[in-house]
């Protein structure tokens, strides 16, 4: 029988983790199966447990379920216990459910590898302070950032992540605030993790936050430039880019813990860009 694998969410039929497994497998020669799971939204641990007591031995998990498996697993990595989320699950030989947080190695292997964008001693904007926001953080401070502010619009929100990741010790400048305190400031790199794309909205930002060299990141993917890539272009930015390509970076992390095999992500997000330009 082949491994079992599997991707839960609410919605799922979106997903195209599904593909990215499939083809991760065929390219390093894994015997394996992976589907999508759509658990009722009030009731994710039974959906979890059904799949794993059935042979399940991995999974990932996306909205509106991260919060949700962070309290099922039985063991938690390092930064799935500092992001608070997580996305992905494993199955130990000795049964206990193991959880991890690879959307923010996603974010900064598909910023430094496919965007060709340093991130050494760069100035960072994070827009947001919700459970997208917090699995980027460690990855980004831990990549040679000079410094990260953290805005939301509660910025009491923001400022509880500060706390949280100045544990660290990193040394970074890592700040936070509303979208009023962004007034005549600029940075190297802007990340949106607020929701706002998934309703077609952009947060209230103020002109001037881009230079002709920086990247603008939305962490949601579409076929069509969200609001805030449109924002962005209309700024100046250099750079404007959504989350596909985290998306499949955080699905190789995932799959090397899984398999101890990295498979190669460029061939396949090419793959996944031809198919919507088809």
């Amino acid at each position: 029988m082949l491994d079992q694998y599997a991707v839960f969410g609410n919605p799922i039929a979106h997903s195209q983790s599904p593909q990215i497994h499939t083809w991760f497998a065929k390219q390093t020669h894994q015997r394996l199966q992976y589907t999508a799971i759509l658990a009722p939204e009030d009731d994710f641990e039974a959906s979890a447990r059904i799949f794993f007591a059935k042979g399940g031995v991995g999974a990932n998990v996306t909205v509106p379920f991260k919060l949700d498996a962070l309290v099922f697993a039985d063991k938690l990595s390092p930064r799935a216990r500092r992001a608070g989320a997580v996305n992905t699950l494993q199955k130990g030989k000795n049964g206990e459910i193991y959880g991890d947080n690879t959307d923010g190695v996603g974010l900064v292997s598909d910023l430094t590898n496919n965007l060709g964008f340093s991130l050494m001693d760069k100035k960072v904007l994070l827009l947001g302070a919700g459970g997208a926001a917090r699995g980027v953080i460690e990855p980004l401070l831990n990549a040679g950032i000079a410094q990260l502010k953290i805005a939301n619009r509660t910025p009491e929100k923001a400022q509880q992540l500060v706390q949280v990741f100045h544990v660290l010790e990193t040394g970074i400048t890592l700040t936070s605030g509303n979208w009023a305190s962004l007034e005549d400031e600029q940075y190297d790199l802007i990340i949106n993790a607020t929701s706002s794309s998934l309703s077609g909205d952009l947060p209230p930002l103020p002109d001037g936050l881009l230079t002709q060299k920086s990247l603008a990141y939305d962490l949601m993917y579409s076929k069509q430039p969200t609001p805030f890539m449109l924002w962005a272009k209309q700024q100046g930015a250099a750079q404007v880019a959504d989350g596909l390509g985290m998306l499949v970076e955080q699905a190789a992390e995932a799959f090397f813990l899984w398999r101890q095999v990295r498979p190669e992500t460029q061939p396949v997000l090419q793959h996944l860009k031809s198919l919507e330009k088809a």
